[in-house]
């Protein structure tokens, strides 16, 4: 018996050993945001002071001659898990992640117009993804991305739905989906101060129901241009939606940011998205947002104010929010 112990404890040894040989570098960063959010006068404000506090956790390591990193992101105060991602950094070859939520593919410029705080969208809950492209979404998906002669490509493609699920399958409803999106800035496009990108992408909706026709369409391209503390935007993306009877949605956007010293920046953007419905008098939404930040080493308070009309396509809809965050990092 004794000797069996012996045996076990020297094995165990042996294993922590091999583990510690391929021990990841952990890092954390965090930061603690308290807002005050003025709702408009046809919604309940309630207690309208927040907290937020956010942890990233970031380990890496080598695995076999690659480098293999893990990200855990916005722990809003220790609630659950917001994002995570699982890397493989092939070198050349690029590299190839399962995302859960921290951003891939088309998604990824699903609104480049330049702002000093939030997008011009935010806190506007039934418009906030009007006119947003992102095919496969960020969530259940894989991705790919690598860089080509100065271009970069970012890919995304699911099974199924696409909603974060631990192990096992996910039990939520959805076809298939893929994305792309490919972006160069600088020297690369032949213009100093400029950076510019595209994107395409499909999902499938639900032909085993015989409610559809065709995929999904998701396509995007943006153009941003820095000329000394100006930055000016614009973006146009088109949703055609492949089932019967459905509403196809165009979106125009454009946003000019000022970068007033190196503490304090504004913005002012504006937005359209045309609601082209089949059986019905097409209808526009039309957003504009100002937004304003100033920084102070780890500290920085923000503003931003929102406005909407024909919300999420519904004629005489309308919403606005007004924000002011101070936010700490750590």
């Amino acid at each position: 018996m004794n000797n069996f112990k012996k045996v076990g404890l020297t094995a165990l040894a042996g294993s922590l050993a091999a583990v510690s040989a391929h021990a990841a570098e952990m890092t954390v960063s965090g930061a603690t945001m308290l807002t005050y959010t003025s709702e408009d006068s046809s919604e309940v404000t309630g207690n309208p002071f927040g907290m937020k506090t956010n942890l990233g956790f970031t380990a890496s390591g080598e695995v076999n001659g690659y480098t293999v990193s893990y990200m855990q992101t916005s722990m809003d105060q220790f609630a659950g898990m917001s994002s995570a991602r699982l890397s493989v950094d092939m070198g050349d070859m690029g590299t190839i992640a399962f995302d859960q939520g921290s951003g891939s593919g088309l998604a990824t410029i699903d609104d480049k117009t330049p702002t000093a705080a939030e997008e011009i969208w935010d806190g506007l809950a039934d418009s906030s993804t009007s006119g947003r492209v992102g095919a496969a979404g960020s969530s259940g998906v894989f991705n790919y991305v690598n860089t080509f002669s100065g271009v970069t490509f970012n890919g995304a493609a699911r099974t199924g739905s696409g909603t974060k699920n631990s192990d096992g399958a996910s039990s939520g409803a959805g076809g298939n989906a893929w994305d792309f999106a490919l972006t160069a800035s600088g020297d690369t496009m032949g213009v100093e101060g400029l950076t510019a990108g595209l994107g395409y992408g499909q999902a499938e909706n639900g032909s085993a129901t015989l409610t559809s026709d065709n995929d999904d369409q998701h396509m995007t391209v943006f153009a941003n241009y820095t000329m000394g503390m100006v930055t000016a935007g614009v973006q146009m993306s088109g949703i055609n939606k492949g089932a019967k009877a459905s509403t196809d949605q165009e979106f125009t956007a454009w946003g000019v940011a000022l970068n007033v010293n190196e503490n304090l920046s504004v913005s002012y953007g504006e937005s359209e998205v045309d609601f082209l419905k089949p059986s019905a008098k097409h209808v526009t939404e039309s957003k504009e947002g100002f937004a304003v930040a100033y920084t102070m080493g780890s500290m920085k308070i923000a503003g931003n104010r929102n406005e909407v009309s024909g919300e999420a396509g519904v004629t005489g809809a309308s919403d606005s929010m007004t924000e002011i965050a101070l936010s700490f990092a750590f």
